[in-house]
């Protein structure tokens, strides 16, 4: 039996990836100690989503609850499978700008020595298994912001003649340009998942991803757009727009748009592959927008502020090329966009919001 290892296995990527994977036959290792609890307060906690996950798949689901920042332990568990691995998922992360800032180090050995052990542990017991990396768009640091933007009514917007109109391609430098510290941490794991299969031919994949969302996210202030706009919007909970007059866009992949590219690489995997990938052209929105799309679905106001000062390394404008990606694997396709995202997240969400409010 094929053994898929997904860290932060009960977050949104790695629960969906959990799922898809147990549904073609292979049994699952979990790897997640719950540190989204620990980063953003008990409201961000995956327990709730461990639980779902032990009780639909049983015995084919085992869930570890392991520190990626510990090389022993990781070692262990893939030296327990070894060959048998065909398919590691690390989507495991210290996820947001603001709180790297309070604990450099803490940031830093989770997203870079975290990715590193996960890495030598597959090249010491499980070299043939594909590798398929959560990288992000802020690699590329702030330099988005110096694309030629255009303000229009609800929205930052960019010519129809640019290149980049159709979304930042993986030609975008990394180099020269402020990160965050997030940033820079995630810059060194994802230049060590292409070291690893450069240097040792083994099959690795960086996928630089937009906003990531789905009914299965935590989110928390201070990362899940969409997640906890939608908390906020469904609940009466105020929410706090950061700078750019609210007209920032993003790009937002529904994680099971994700999956599917996760599958198609593993189908046909290569060495060092990087791509960007997010909602693209075709799953966008500006803050102002998401706002105006959650008050549709509710059906009511939404309780919003507005502070002026942006957070440090955030995008003005950001929309993934997805083309480069789809070229190579031409049978993947993108189901979702934002309006279907927002009323997904509402309606599987909305009980359990309001019974944790209550208490």
């Amino acid at each position: 039996m094929s053994i898929a290892i997904v860290t932060g296995s009960a977050g949104l990527i790695g629960s969906e990836a959990v799922l898809f994977f147990a549904q073609l036959g292979l049994d699952v290792v979990g790897i997640d100690n719950n540190m989204r609890r620990v980063f953003f307060g008990q409201e961000a906690s995956t327990q709730w989503n461990r639980q779902r996950l032990e009780k639909k798949l049983k015995r084919q689901y085992r869930h570890i609850s392991a520190d990626i920042r510990d090389q022993e332990q990781i070692n262990q568990i893939f030296r327990q499978y070894g060959s048998a691995i065909s398919l590691v998922i690390h989507t495991a992360a210290q996820p947001s700008h603001d709180w790297a800032v309070r604990d450099p180090h803490m940031d830093f050995t989770i997203n870079a020595n975290g990715t590193l052990n996960l890495l030598e542990a597959t090249r010491q017991y499980a070299p043939e298994a594909a590798f398929t990396f959560t990288s992000t768009n802020k690699v590329y640091g702030d330099t988005p912001n110096r694309l030629p933007l255009i303000e229009q009514e609800t929205r930052w917007e960019i010519n129809a003649d640019h290149p980049y109109h159709a979304g930042i391609a993986e030609d975008m430098s990394v180099d020269q340009t402020l990160h965050s510290l997030f940033g820079a941490s995630k810059v060194a794991s994802d230049v060590l998942v292409q070291e690893y299969g450069r240097y040792f031919g083994m099959k690795t994949v960086s996928f630089r991803c937009g906003c990531l969302t789905g009914p299965s996210h935590s989110g928390a202030e201070l990362h899940g757009f969409l997640s906890y706009l939608m908390k906020c919007a469904a609940t009466g909970k105020t929410y706090t727009v950061h700078g750019y007059k609210g007209k920032q866009v993003r790009d937002n992949i529904h994680s099971a748009d994700l999956i599917r590219a996760f599958y198609e690489f593993y189908q046909n995997p290569k060495s060092a592959a990087v791509y960007n990938l997010g909602g693209g052209r075709h799953s966008h929105c500006s803050m102002r927008e998401a706002i105006q799309i959650c008050e549709t679905i509710t059906q009511q106001p939404m309780n919003w502020q507005y502070s002026d000062k942006n957070r440090i390394g955030d995008h003005i404008w950001w929309i993934s090329d997805n083309s480069k990606f789809a070229r190579d694997y031409p049978n993947w396709r993108q189901d979702y966009d934002v309006p279907q995202i927002l009323t997904e997240i509402y309606q599987a969400n909305q009980d359990r919001w309001i019974e944790d409010r209550a208490a």
